[in-house]
């Protein structure tokens, strides 16, 4: 008899073998070329034609039907020939093939005895894509070049249905980041800790609607970043900006009036080429940047962390006030980013061949806290290393089939501390934090904890394209990800009875966690891209494992037995979490209408392990019954048994072009969301509640989303797309159960769906270029959007249903002008970025008893000054309720 998880073993030995015997991409970076070839004149097909990338080995013949296909394409710009005896050659330039589509390019022969030569086009963007049968999104490193972004996330949040990195009323950590299609996304957190540089990327593809069976792990979508190789010839850029913010509203922003054009400062290079000596053997692709960014809310050291001081007399006159710091004005949001990129692609067989990559970022960084603006040296700083390393290797077997095979490993590593070294004799006394009472700036005092987390890791795929004829194109793969996963926060005791001498507890005890885990996935998938003239279909399969590699508490009502009990607790008391498995089916239809237009519908289920930081937590079970603990510290406990949460889209949409300049898309869509994280409520001693994770949230989202755009030509280009959405839950936060519960009074959970947190209901994108490319070119994109919603509330107490009031309306505009010169024969080029023109005042958070950002009844009901240095209106004074001031940036750019 087979035991359960021998069985689970089997199931998946089964699927990996049908899978990889089927055949075996992994998540895509090529694209296809693929067409119809024929005589002009008698609408003959011809078969034969020789059909070449320039610059390439890249290319194929046309079939008995005229047909021709191109597979495995790096993204970018080309220059295809068609030859064919006694035919006039055909080269068509500027041809952009993307990631995971079919670019069609039919060719049309005249007979070389009219004497026309060669024939030289030059391709233009089509408005509608046949085969697009899911939303997606595709934005060109040269698209990015030419507007106000700084980064990867900024080209993201510009894409209809995204609001702050939230894909179609999704939380955050339901998008999967790639970089050359390897995860970026830090396993603990589920995040991406990883972004490639925009000087560096050739294609950002954007998935928010019913993505493919090959990617997995994503319940909203995903973002594929692709980054260049480097071609024949060497290139090479140098690019410095300087800046700083710049706003009128000192009443809002502490020192904002200092203006320095050194506080936001970013060097970066890259270099790029064949190796000298190795030119048709190996291209390199080297870049680096470094970016600083004093931020724009400061605080003032008028004390130190040391700093003791008495507010407890009646009377003002007699309070003591131990300020000893030196009066400086200090940046509270600072920022600093170290990054390189490094990738070689060594030419072995008629494919790619073998690419190597690595790519490093540093970020220091601090969240600004405002009870710590007196005393700022006493507040947490962060720290954030990623590491990624990959080798990817792509074999040819044939014209119409490829095989890669890809390992990678990627790292991240987390601290958060005020001094690093936790004995550091600069901890104090958590008394400190208490000198000063309510609504007033602390006085003195350290954050006493440290959080240490690192994650690794290690991911094998072998994947393979088979492009059977020129209807069915055949993806399958199979995908290995091992982690290994190491975290601990402790709290630096400080006592009396050692002395006030910083000292560490013992690991696990209540305020020491320590743990390490691997677990590990393990996926599969198969899908069909059906390619008909009146019909395209992407049909597919995932399967997906996930083996947790822990134990939970069986009763949690039995807690108060594990205090006495150091880990590894006994199993009497402990169950093994148990394997998780699940298959996802995906289908999308695109049915061209007309030859400029197309409807599409998809439908798709999609699953999701939970970020390993809820199944994990608080590893030794431990729950105190007093003392002051950091959010979900000593609160709630992790749950390693968790299931995947899951999501069913729905959407369906049309394409349609206006002229060959303009077109527009329409696209309704309907998520249902079920299995988030939430939270169950148990009791220990009968007086203290805490609480356990669990699969018990759920939503639903629904949407239109509507663009119109108009290609580059006549010397500008725009886009205006428009977002309705309704995105609706029980909860926003897999806590707000037990936050809740634990209000005084507590909280009555919620009987119906509520607005989420990050419901924008109404949101309007606007992107507009002007110029003369290599002369001046001046953008420009405007964002307007209604207002998030916010829960009422008076004296810290609900007025209202949860998330039943809107928040103020959003508005922002960036503008970007760039002059080019030529220097030597090279491209100079000087350049303005304005971030926040008009320095809107957006509130982005809001007090609960107004509903805004500059005003609270507090100020009128409290009459008593606050037993510290402040007044009431100073500490209700909240620069960081309010969207960035006005950022004014100068740079230079040369290209070599």
């Amino acid at each position: 008899m087979l035991t359960n998880k021998s069985k689970h073993l089997l199931y998946i030995f089964i699927a990996i073998f049908l899978f990889s015997f089927l055949t075996t991409s992994y998540c895509g970076t090529t694209g296809k070329l693929a067409g119809v070839v024929s005589d002009k004149s008698t609408n003959e097909l011809l078969i034969g034609v020789n059909i070449m990338i320039v610059g390439t080995m890249m290319g194929a013949a046309s079939d008995l039907d005229g047909n021709y296909f191109i597979i495995n394409v790096p993204p970018g710009l080309y220059e295809i020939k068609a030859s064919l005896i006694g035919y006039a050659s055909i080269i068509i330039k500027n041809v952009r093939i993307s990631v995971d589509q079919t670019t069609k390019i039919d060719f049309e022969f005249v007979e070389e005895s009219v004497k026309i030569g060669e024939v030289v086009v030059t391709a233009e963007k089509l408005m509608v894509r046949k085969d697009l049968t899911s939303t997606e999104a595709k934005v060109s490193g040269d698209q990015i070049a030419l507007l106000p972004l700084e980064d990867v996330q900024s080209v993201v949040n510009l894409q209809a249905g995204v609001m702050d990195g939230h894909f179609r009323g999704g939380r955050k950590n339901e998008v999967k980041y790639l970089i050359d299609g390897v995860s970026v996304n830090d396993a603990f957190s589920g995040t991406s800790t990883l972004e490639a540089e925009v000087s560096t990327i050739e294609e950002v593809q954007v998935l928010t609607g019913t993505f493919n069976a090959e990617y997995g792990e994503a319940l909203s979508g995903v973002v594929n970043q692709i980054t260049k190789i480097a071609g024949d010839k060497f290139y090479g850029s140098v690019s410095l900006y300087s800046g700083d913010y710049v706003s009128s509203r000192t009443n809002v922003y502490t020192n904002i009036n200092s203006i320095s054009p050194v506080d936001i400062k970013n060097i970066q290079g890259s270099f790029s080429g064949p190796v000298p000596g190795l030119e048709k053997l190996l291209k390199f692709n080297i870049s680096g940047r470094y970016l600083a960014d004093n931020g724009y809310l400061y605080g003032q050291r008028q004390f130190n962390p040391s700093d003791s001081s008495d507010f407890s007399a009646n009377d003002p006159n007699d309070w003591h006030i131990g300020a000893t710091g030196d009066n400086k004005f200090v940046p509270m949001n600072i920022s600093e980013k170290y990054i390189l990129q490094g990738k070689l692609a060594i030419k072995v067989g008629s494919g790619r061949g073998i690419v190597l990559n690595a790519l490093y970022q540093n970020k220091d960084y601090k969240d600004y806290n405002h009870n710590f603006k007196l005393n700022p040296d006493g507040d947490y700083k962060k720290f954030q290393k990623s590491f990624l390393l990959s080798a990817s290797y792509s074999h040819v077997l044939s014209n119409a089939a490829f095989i890669d095979f890809i390992g990678s490993r990627f790292e991240t590593k987390t601290n958060q501390y005020a001094f690093e070294n936790p004995l550091d004799s600069r901890y104090v006394s958590p008394d400190r934090l208490r000198d000063s009472g309510n609504n007033a700036f602390l006085t003195g005092g350290t954050e006493n904890w440290q959080f240490n987390h690192n994650t690794q890791t290690y991911t094998g795929k072998s994947d393979l394209t088979w492009q059977i004829n020129h209807i069915h194109q055949i993806k399958t793969g199979v995908e290995f990800n091992y982690h290994n996963m190491e975290y601990e926060d402790f709290q630096i005791v400080i006592e009396p009875s050692t002395g006030n001498v910083p000292t560490l507890p013992t690991p696990g005890s209540f305020n020491f966690n320590t743990y390490k885990a691997n677990p590990y996935q393990i996926a599969a998938y198969i899908q069909d891209k059906i390619e008909l003239d009146y019909l395209i279909v992407n049909l597919g399969v995932r399967f997906d494992y996930f083996e947790p590699d822990g134990k939970y508490l069986k009763d949690p009502n039995n807690i108060a037995v594990l205090d006495s009990m150091l880990p590894p607790f006994p199993d009497s008391l402990m169950e093994k979490a148990t394997s998780k498995y699940q298959f996802s089916p995906r289908l999308g239809i695109s049915y061209p209408i007309t030859d400029a237009g197309a409807i599409h519908i998809s439908y798709g289920h999609f699953f999701q392990v939970p970020p390993f930081e809820y199944l994990y937590r608080n590893p030794n079970f431990r729950i105190p019954l007093s003392g002051n603990f950091p959010a979900n510290i000593g609160s709630t406990l992790g749950n390693t048994d968790l299931e995947p949460q899951q999501t069913i889209m729905y959407e369906i949409g049309l394409q349609q072009a206006l002229t060959p300049e303009l077109g527009i898309t329409l696209t309704g869509y309907y998520k249902d969301i079920r299995n988030l994280l939430s939270t169950e409520i148990y009791i220990k001693n009968n007086f203290k509640k805490f609480s356990k994770l669990i699969n018990q949230d759920y939503g639903s989202v629904k949407g239109v989303t509507f663009t119109i755009e108009k290609r580059f030509t006549h010397y500008f280009s725009a886009n205006l797309d428009y977002t309705y959405q309704v995105a609706k839950g029980n909860a926003s936060d897999p806590n707000d159960a037990f936050n809740n519960a634990s209000a005084n009074p507590p909280i009555e959970a919620n009987k119906q769906l509520v607005p989420l947190d990050w419901d924008r209901t109404h949101s309007l994108n606007f992107v507009f270029t002007s110029g003369i490319p290599g002369n001046f070119i001046a953008s420009f994109i405007s964002q307007l959007g209604t207002g998030l919603p916010y829960t009422p509330s008076l004296q810290n107490q609900r007025t209202g249903l949860e998330n039943s009031d809107k928040r103020p309306t959003y508005f922002n505009v960036d503008i970007y002008l760039i002059k080019y010169f030529k220097l030597f024969a090279k491209q100079l080029s000087v350049y303005l970025k304005v971030y926040n023109l008009l320095d809107t005042a957006n509130e982005q958070e809001v007090f609960g008893d107004t509903g805004r950002a500059g005003y609270t009844l507090e100020l009128t009901r409290s009459q008593e000054k606050p037993r510290g240095v402040n007044t009431i209106g100073e500490y209700y004074t909240r620069p960081d309720f309010y969207s960035a001031p006005r950022q004014i940036i100068f740079g230079a750019s040369f290209a070599f």
